[in-house]
């Protein structure tokens, strides 16, 4: 832990930006003061991310006054006006960390293994299992044609099977596969399984990949063990992948601290958070083409990521995966299929246009609730409890449906959901992210929703690794923006039946009350910062997460947006039939009460 860091410059290296702030130290606090950005140079003509350094640091020097190099040397420590005391980076230029993973049991040690990768920050390209269905010369092609930058070999509990973790061995080394990046270079290939196989898979690997051999990351079916294998991933990132990429190893020398993969830096930021405060979060990045989504749940650290689903390169997939009468179904207005469709495609191949109408702009929210929904639902399907494991039920649990069992996602047990990406982030009225995340996430009970102002969390992430004070005061200060607290209810009703009664009573003593019928939303007043005690009684079919006619009284913090009380139900049904009036009249009375778009 480095504690006297005065001023400090990070950057995310992106696949299109290089984003550089500047975080200072002033009147004993943290915060963040400059931002530059400039285009990432990783590709051709230049082939040198240092150059997209070098330009988003003039561009920091030019708004803060501080002199920060002396030709292309970062002058530290900081004395005055000149100089930083350390910089850091992260990185997800040319594409990222690329993995592939492999493992015996694809629910099991196979789904472990994936768990570990995409913990570290890797987009994983395919899992390959013996149990997977696929014949061997097909296992191999997809090694091959693949070209990851690393494999992440697992499988057997120790002391359990060995010939099928070595056959997977003997895929990998058939298979022969080139890395990406640095064709001169062996393929590194990380080894986390049975140790009693550990010799075996060494002779078959050993002179084929760059092997490195860690902990059992499923020792026992009772317990993971992702740990070791992450620093192996982050360890082997920075040796191999980050080292023949271009100017990256001129960029490592630079930075104070091992640069990180940009998801498994935010990733490190929400875990701090989550730990810090001892809440459950989820965190999602929706970009152009991929969703990543991040939750700690009761301390358990998830992280998925959608690579089909995004707002521009993917936004396709998006319609392809969900239908578009889905996309239909978010729209206040009357629109041909038809029309829908050549907005879309002229979106992917423009993708950095932004709508110019406010009907696209409706169009746009539509389809990232879609995008979110799905990056969500992918996201419960894996952030699940250990397979394998035999538990006691009780009655009660055998109707639970196997689904809600097994997901580690409780959302009723939600604290804080937090949006990052252009559409939220940027978004032209905050209430317009809000309600894209309500609708998308559809929170339980009490739940705050917050976005990345300027999608700070992967610098603050690497930063929270070395100084967690400096990288939690700029997160709670300058990166989030809290647009308010939403309650919820947790079951559905008959529309227009009378919902639930509400009294406010805010820090000033005044008192409002208010009632709600089932399918209404309202925002109510509370500004940022601002607390209040919320007191709600529901019908008595109704529930707000205690029980059903259960009251709840807490004490709320306020937001940019405010007080939201949801009592449209869950699962949010956007059925016409069961609303009894015309969707699109009920979707414009939901806008309203957010004051989300121009009338």
């Amino acid at each position: 832990m480095i504690n006297d860091l005065n001023v400090i410059v990070a950057t995310d290296c992106g696949s299109t930006t290089t984003k550089a702030i500047l975080i200072e130290k002033k009147s004993n606090e943290y915060r963040q003061t400059y931002r530059g950005e400039a285009p990432t140079t990783v590709e051709s003509p230049f082939e040198d991310v240092t150059r997209g350094v070098l330009n988003a640091f003039a561009e920091l020097e030019e708004l803060s006054g501080r002199k920060i190099l002396d030709g292309e040397k970062i002058i530290t420590p900081a004395r005055g006006n000149t100089g930083v005391d350390i910089y850091i980076s992260t990185s997800s230029a040319g594409g990222g960390l690329q993995m592939m993973v492999a493992g015996v049991v694809k629910t099991m040690s196979a789904q472990s293994a994936q768990k570990a990768a995409l913990g570290a920050g890797a987009i994983v390209m395919d899992v390959i299992a013996s149990n997977d269905k696929r014949l061997p010369h097909e296992k191999i092609e997809r090694i091959r044609d693949l070209r990851p930058d690393m494999i992440l070999l697992s499988g057997g509990t120790d002391g359990g099977t060995v010939s099928h973790v070595v056959e997977l061995a003997e895929f990998i080394g058939a298979a022969n596969p080139r890395p990406r990046l640095g064709m001169t270079f062996q393929l590194p290939v990380i080894y986390a399984g049975n140790k009693e196989a550990q010799e075996r898979v060494s002779d078959v690997l050993k002179d084929k990949t760059a092997l490195k051999i860690t902990d059992n990351l499923r020792p026992v079916l009772e317990k993971e063990n992702l740990g070791p294998a992450r620093q192996e991933i982050q360890n082997l990132f920075l040796e191999h992948v980050m080292a023949h990429a271009p100017g990256y190893k001129k960029l490592m020398s630079w930075t104070g601290v091992p640069i990180m993969p940009t998801p498994g830096a935010v990733g490190e930021m929400i875990q701090t958070v989550a730990r810090k405060g001892d809440i459950n979060v989820v965190g999602v990045d929706i970009g152009g083409a991929t969703t990543d989504v991040f939750s700690v749940f009761d301390g358990v650290f998830n992280r998925t990521v959608s690579a089909n689903f995004g707002m521009s390169y993917s936004i396709s997939n998006v319609i392809a995966e969900t239908g578009i009468e889905n996309i239909i179904k978010w729209l206040p207005f009357e629109i041909d299929e038809a029309d829908i469709c050549n907005r879309i495609k002229n979106k992917m191949i423009r993708p950095t246009t932004i709508p110019q109408l406010l009907e696209d702009l409706k169009l746009e929210h539509a389809i990232a609730r879609e995008a979110l929904k799905l990056s969500f639902e992918q996201h419960k399907a894996l952030a699940v409890g250990l397979k394998g494991v035999q538990k006691q039920k009780d009655i009660s649990e055998t109707f639970d449906r196997v689904g809600e069992e097994e997901t580690l996602i409780k959302m009723n047990k939600l604290d804080l959901i937090v949006g990052s990406g252009g559409v939220l982030s940027h978004a032209p009225r905050r209430a317009q992210a809000m309600m894209m995340m309500i609708d998308a996430f559809q929170p339980q009970g009490i739940t705050m929703i917050a976005v990345d102002s300027i999608f700070m969390m992967p610098h603050l992430g690497v930063l929270s690794t070395i100084n967690e004070k400096a990288a939690t005061e700029v997160f709670e200060k300058d990166c989030l923006i809290y647009l308010g607290t939403c309650l919820s209810l947790t079951n559905s009703g008959k529309y227009g039946a009378q919902c639930l009664d509400c009294v406010i009573t805010y820090s000033d003593g005044k008192k409002r009350n208010d009632l709600l019928l089932y399918g209404e939303i309202k925002v109510f007043e509370l500004g940022e910062g601002e607390k209040a005690e919320v007191e709600v009684t529901p019908a008595r079919q109704f529930d707000l997460g205690v029980g059903k006619g259960q009251k709840i009284t807490k004490e709320v913090t306020g937001g940019v947006v405010g007080l939201v009380i949801d009592a449209r139900g869950r699962p949010l049904d956007l059925d016409c039939r069961k609303v009894k009036e015309p969707m699109d009249k009920v979707l414009s009375k939901w806008n309203m009460a957010f004051d989300a778009y121009p009338n």
